[in-house]
């Protein structure tokens, strides 16, 4: 078994083609299924297709977030594998983020992008067995300058059986892991006291983050939209005697809690935090908040406080 340090905080464990997380893999150990048989001991089945999902962290956003970029980017992973590509499709999303999918003889390449993350989710699906998915894994490093990219699921599709394609779906979820796409459902099954959403905005409208009043109508209309209710006035108070932390800096309490914020005049950027014990949708929050301070791109994380 070979470990190979892929990110710093995750050690990446490879069995063949598959990378699981050293979490995955201790709990794979303690599953009571039987163990696998040695490397070429188990008995080959005939599946038509091979799907992999790579997840690529780090990734740089000026790639990422530019269709054009994106789709040149991934036009060279594709054709380095030895695939043979018909057709491609990009599309930009407002405010950020792009979709894409390669047609390809042997069938398709996707991939879809969270900018505010720095993340890319890439699919490749083939029903050859003369592309190369390391050489793929290779130049998505190379593309998105970043060596965090792991293979999160090596899945055969369509498995072939005495009686044709069995009816057998890799599974994706199980008793230990249940999967969402809403923040909202995550907060009330969690029972989460409160939600805190922090927002990077780069390369904002220097006149916005520099003009106070716009900086307290930011404040209302955000408010607004989140249907929060402000307590008291906004605070909007210049700090920071050396150039590299100087800008205003913001406050406004919430019957929920708080909102606050530093804009920095160095790197024309926005770092804005919402807490809040009642529930909003971390996405709106930002999209508004790119919006009002004229902002390129936005990066974002959320956490829930128990």
């Amino acid at each position: 078994m070979a470990v190979t340090q892929r990110r710093p905080d995750i050690d990446i464990f490879d069995y063949g083609n598959i990378a699981y997380t050293q979490i995955e893999t201790q709990r794979r150990r303690k599953s009571r299924r039987p163990a696998r048989p040695p490397l070429g001991l188990a008995k080959k089945t005939v599946a038509l297709g091979k799907h992999v999902t790579i997840e690529c962290y780090d990734c740089d956003e000026r790639i990422i977030n530019s269709a054009e970029n994106l789709e040149q980017a991934c036009l060279k992973v594709v054709a380095n594998t030895g695939a043979t590509i018909l057709s491609s499709t990009f599309r930009q999303f407002s405010p950020q983020g792009v979709s894409g999918i390669i047609i390809i003889s042997e069938s398709h390449f996707s991939v879809h992008t969270w900018p505010e993350h720095n993340y890319a989710a890439v699919d490749f699906f083939t029903c050859g067995d003369t592309i190369s998915i390391p050489r793929g894994i290779d130049g998505l490093k190379e593309a998105f300058h970043t060596d965090a990219v792991i293979v999160s699921a090596d899945m055969a599709r369509g498995i072939v059986g005495n009686n044709g394609v069995e009816r057998h779906v890799p599974v994706c979820e199980d008793s230990h892991h249940v999967f969402t796409l809403s923040w909202k459902e995550k907060f009330e099954e969690s029972k989460a006291w409160g939600l805190l959403t922090s927002i990077d905005v780069h390369h904002c409208d220097p006149e916005k983050i520099r003009d106070a009043d716009h900086v307290k109508r930011y404040v209302r209309e955000l408010c607004d939209r989140i249907e929060m209710k402000r307590f008291q006035d906004t605070v909007v108070v210049h700090f920071g005697e050396e150039e590299r932390v100087a800008g205003f800096s913001m406050m406004q309490l919430i019957e929920t809690s708080l909102v606050s914020g530093h804009f920095a005049n160095q790197t024309n950027r926005a770092y804005i935090d919402i807490f809040s014990c009642k529930f909003y949708e971390p996405r709106q929050a930002a999209e508004f908040t790119l919006e009002a301070f004229g902002g390129e791109h936005y990066q974002m994380q959320v956490a829930l406080r128990s």
